[in-house]
């Protein structure tokens, strides 16, 4: 069963997924994949990232240096380590994640990250929350999923329980990219000391990054030493 083939509807169809995918068919065109969640051909159909990235966001920049963005505003996370570019046929996939409840594709993008982290520069994972009322409609936070797989792989606790997401607000993605910042303000609540703490702050995708921006000032007045976020995809400005 291919998802490429169903532009629309993809929350819809997410959720039909289900047990529909048969072990050992690639998630996007349906061919024999073995063992693996894509086929060869669909993962070298990745979107892959630009060669220079912004350090702090991994935005696009001409050389590999700080984004504009940045340098107005200098974010209160470190780094940002992301895997893929947001573009089709990624964005299927993260919708399937999302939508479709599909622990096998947090596996995939945690192993994925994986290759990527350096576990002697961490002490600790956190997944970015969800509000209680997102958790309960979505029935899945997909942050959690990678985090608590990766905290497994790599070795490293992750915090389940001391972040939380204690005010509502509208989908991020709804939003013009100006008002993203003052929507998430004060939405995040930290109940633990992380005085000297070397954070992963997890999260799927990154767009205009003000979420995990906010989430990151609210670690960093509790002590985090350093924050680096992780993510699955990145939107580019550019």
């Amino acid at each position: 069963m291919s998802i490429l083939t169903h532009p629309g509807g993809i929350k819809a169809l997410a959720r039909k997924l289900g047990n529909a995918i048969l072990p050992g068919s690639c998630l996007l065109c349906g061919a024999d994949s073995q063992s693996e969640l894509l086929c060869t051909k669909c993962n070298a159909d990745l979107p892959g990232l630009p060669s220079h990235l912004c350090p702090l966001c991994a935005d696009q920049t001409t050389h590999g240096e700080r984004c504009g963005a940045c340098l107005k505003d200098t974010p209160h996370f470190d780094r940002t380590i992301a895997l893929f570019h947001y573009d089709f046929p990624l964005d299927r996939i993260v919708h399937v994640l999302k939508y479709g409840h599909q622990l096998a594709v947090a596996t995939w993008c945690s192993e994925q990250l994986a290759t990527r982290i350096a576990t002697d520069e961490l002490d600790l994972i956190v997944p970015l929350p969800l509000h209680p009322q997102r958790l309960i409609e979505r029935g899945f936070n997909q942050s959690a999923e990678i985090a608590r797989t990766l905290g497994k792989s790599l070795a490293i606790p992750v915090d389940h329980t001391n972040v939380l997401r204690t005010r509502p607000t509208p989908p991020q993605a709804d939003l013009p990219h100006k008002d993203r910042k003052k929507n998430v303000r004060g939405a995040f609540e930290c109940r633990a000391d992380l005085t000297g703490r070397r954070l992963l702050l997890i999260d799927d995708v990154m767009t205009t990054g003000a979420t995990v921006n906010e989430c990151a000032r609210v670690l960093k007045l509790h002590g985090a030493a350093s924050i680096t976020v992780a993510v699955i995809a990145r939107a580019l400005r550019h």
